[in-house]
């Protein structure tokens, strides 16, 4: 019997988790079953990449040899890069953000929140060679929380939402473009990986401070 506790007890702290994450959500104005819906979709969503571009990139310099065969190199290390667009890490939350930005969130504390938590995840986010772009996922929900405690207390919910999400994708994926494209990874996401981590965080921590 013990031994059947033990082996359930993941199963169970899921179940909770579900229950309280589908409750959490309603205060963004879903309903039980939307909820429901829009949980789902993150997950199984985040196992799904659009592709946007391939290109060969680099990987090692090219090197001279030394005198007498000055005027020869080895060539670079060559391979190619496929960058993709995260639906469960990007597609889904952004097109939710905008929902809520036209139906429940104010405009002005959203727009400043998504620059403060822009310019936060810029700071931290850091790419890794042959990995992609990575950041602590506990920072975006803290920092929208908190901008959105200070700017909307009343409506802090959706403008955490909002903020974290887009804040999000811009500062730690779209302004790291550049380093995105220079990484030597095979395969880098668009809101995947541990971006896709802190943008779930956001919606869990968010839907609370309804």
């Amino acid at each position: 019997m013990p031994l059947i506790i033990f082996l359930l007890l993941p199963l169970l702290f899921l179940l909770i988790f579900l229950n309280v994450a589908t409750l959490s959500f309603t205060h963004l104005g879903l309903t039980p079953n939307g909820a429901i819906l829009f949980l789902t979709a993150s997950v199984l969503g985040s196992m799904i990449n659009i592709p946007l571009s391939r290109r060969q990139v680099a990987i090692s310099p090219r090197r001279r040899l030394p005198f007498p065969f000055y005027f020869f190199y080895y060539p670079p290390v060559v391979q190619k890069q496929s960058i993709y667009f995260n639906v469960g890490g990007a597609g889904i939350p952004a097109i939710f953000s905008i929902y809520l930005l036209f139906t429940r969130s104010p405009f002005l504390p959203a727009f400043l929140g998504i620059i403060v938590v822009a310019i936060v995840t810029k700071l931290i986010a850091r790419p890794v060679q042959g990995v992609g772009i990575v950041m602590p996922a506990f920072i975006p929900p803290i920092a929208a929380a908190a901008v959105a405690l200070i700017l909307a207390s009343s409506q802090a919910a959706p403008v955490a939402y909002v903020a974290g999400t887009l804040g999000t994708l811009i500062g730690a994926d779209l302004l790291n473009w550049r380093k995105i494209q220079s990484l030597g990874a095979h395969a880098v996401s668009i809101g995947g990986a541990g971006i896709f981590d802190g943008i779930f965080l956001v919606g869990i921590v968010a839907a609370f401070l309804g």
